[in-house]
């Protein structure tokens, strides 16, 4: 029994297949597309699932979606009736909704056949229930707490539960227009980050400033007392004015959120190509410190209700590595499992694993250890295009020299695309479609920023450690394959690993197994021979587009920018 899982309409628009409960192929729209956050329908996403799976749209039996448009309409109906909310909100919210056609429809044109002839049954499933699906039933937990938390979806912004006898119980949501997600959204905004996604950069900001302006956001968060939060509404557009999303040309835009109300408050917003000032750097640290805070407070309280050691976390807000490093040191949570896709990409997952568990009631599950489920490229397939380019190469049959030729590229301060087997599902680079340098070069970040990523200066770049080391290196020891956490770099080690140790001594790592990626990790441990040092920095392989997919971008990212090698399986093309 074939599903087909789909998160449409909405920014990080995504598909996978699933084959009784075992994951084949997941994949992002974006990837084909290469815009940025693609958020239309996942045509191509779609097709290329179809086609690595083996089978036709007609092979499916169940087709998820990752929206509910009847979700929570009372609370949408009692909102609309008494927030005032302006006609011109709601022209746009229909304009937006008649965009969506049918998704027979979508599927049929995509697929050049007729509405009727697709056989499968069609399920929507709430937001935020497929996130919570995403992220419990690929976890190692039999019992487990569940927290959702992000922007919005089907009217909901932060979902809590638990999940026991393979099934999922929804305790509590958090209702528009209250959202932590538009909070840190609208001061990214303020701060001058305008684009859809940028909520990293505030995250990257914040070690570079103080606190000073937490207590003033108290007046914009509130806590409840069933555990959960409201937002001062005073400080935002979005309760009369709607939240204004769009998806022309597939690319997501969102339009300011922030009120007259909050500039009066916090003074005049930041244009996004004026300095940086310490104020700016200080209320990014206290955004920053008000979402992680709010997240543990929700997260005692949900502990307090389940009394269960094991947390599966997801929605776009868990993509927060800095507060997800903290959890289990700031709640009485033990065990927490955060999917490679916790945005939401993911929910074409969950939504997907909800119908096979929750409505199909099936009971065999399949832990997700790795998030390698998009693209796979051939030597005989990259050669072959490389042959058609005109490009020289080497292609090298023992692997042990590849290492040797790559570390002494990485020593000599060069810098490396690594494009290896199947691309990964979720926005981090881990080892297959990543840029690689010597973490031990105090000037490693300015080198790649010069050469290929042309990317803000206070922002991070991430340690790929060998497994058994990390407790050697960092001040907590946890598995953390999806590069999910930040955690505190010790002291005595932060001055052999400059290029990856951020500005409060902490790194977003990524510790590779050698069961789950022995190629990546055997890089790894040649450099660690050779340096006494089993870490590389790691960053995605793109420059400002998507994480490149197929050899072709990969070559072109070369060839465009200063990289000094790149290696495509077994491959190498040099400068």
């Amino acid at each position: 029994m074939y599903i087909l899982g789909i998160n449409a309409y909405h920014g990080d628009s995504s598909a996978c297949i699933y084959k009784n409960g075992e994951l084949l192929v997941a994949t992002e729209e974006e990837r084909f597309r290469r815009i940025k956050h693609w958020a239309g329908f996942p045509t191509e996403a779609i097709k290329f699932c179809l086609k690595e799976a083996g089978i036709t749209l007609q092979d499916v039996a169940h087709i998820a979606i990752s929206r509910d448009p009847k979700a929570n309409l009372y609370q949408k109906f009692i909102h609309v009736a008494t927030q005032g909310v302006s006609f011109g909100a709601i022209v746009d919210r229909f304009k937006n909704r008649n965009k969506i056609a049918s998704l027979q429809d979508e599927l049929a044109q995509a697929f050049g056949m007729s509405a009727d002839d697709i056989t499968a049954q069609i399920h929507n499933v709430e937001h935020h229930r497929s996130h919570l699906a995403s992220t419990f039933y690929p976890s190692p937990f039999e019992q487990a707490a569940l927290f959702s938390v992000d922007g919005f979806g089907d009217f909901t912004s932060t979902m809590v539960g638990y999940a026991e006898n393979n099934k999922l119980h929804i305790e509590e949501s958090v209702i528009y227009p209250h959202s932590l997600g538009i909070f840190y959204t609208a001061f990214t905004q303020y701060l001058g980050f305008p684009h859809y996604g940028d909520e990293y950069k505030v995250m990257g900001l914040a070690p570079y400033g103080q606190a000073t302006y937490f207590e003033q956001l108290k007046d914009v968060v509130k806590w409840t007392k069933n555990g959960l939060f409201e937002l001062n509404e005073k400080y935002f557009t979005h309760t009369k004015n709607g939240v204004k999303m769009s998806w022309e040309g597939g690319i997501p835009e969102i339009g300011a959120i922030y009120s007259d109300y909050l500039v009066e408050k916090f003074g005049t917003p930041r244009q996004k190509d004026e300095p940086l000032t310490q104020e700016h750097k200080n209320l990014a640290t206290s955004v920053q410190k008000m979402c992680e805070e709010t997240i543990f407070f929700m997260l005692n309280a949900l502990y307090e209700k389940t009394k269960c050691e094991n947390l599966c976390l997801a929605g776009g807000v868990g993509q927060n590595s800095v507060a997800n490093g903290k959890i289990t040191s700031r709640t009485p949570f033990k065990n927490l499992y955060i999917p490679p896709a916790a945005h939401d990409a993911g929910t074409c997952m969950g939504a997907a694993l909800y119908v096979y568990h929750q409505i199909l009631g099936k009971t065999d599950r399949q832990a997700v250890q790795h998030g390698y489920w998009g693209y796979k490229s051939s030597n005989e397939e990259i050669e072959s295009y490389l042959l058609s380019q005109n490009i020289q190469y080497t292609r090298y049959k023992n692997q042990e020299e590849l290492f040797e030729k790559v570390t002494n590229c990485l020593i000599d301060s060069g810098v490396v695309g690594w494009y290896q087997g199947r691309a990964e599902f979720g926005p981090r680079a881990l080892g297959h479609r990543s840029i690689l340098a010597d973490p031990r070069r105090a000037d490693a970040k300015e080198i790649l920023n010069a050469k290929i990523k042309r990317r803000e200066s206070f922002r991070p770049f991430a340690p790929s450690i060998l497994k058994d080391f990390t407790a050697i290196y960092f001040e907590k020891v946890d598995d953390v394959p999806f590069m999910e956490k930040v955690f505190v770099i010790r002291p005595e080690k932060r001055a052999d690993i400059p290029a990856v140790t951020h500005a409060d001594g902490t790194g977003r790592l990524q510790t590779v197994d050698k069961v789950v990626e022995p190629k990546y990790y055997g890089l790894i441990e040649a450099f660690y021979k050779k340096t006494g040092v089993p870490i590389l920095l790691n960053t995605s392989f793109n420059e400002n587009e998507p994480i490149v997919n197929l050899p072709s971008e990969a070559l072109d990212c070369f060839l465009r920018t200063k990289m000094d090698m790149l290696v495509m399986e077994d491959i190498v093309i040099e400068r």
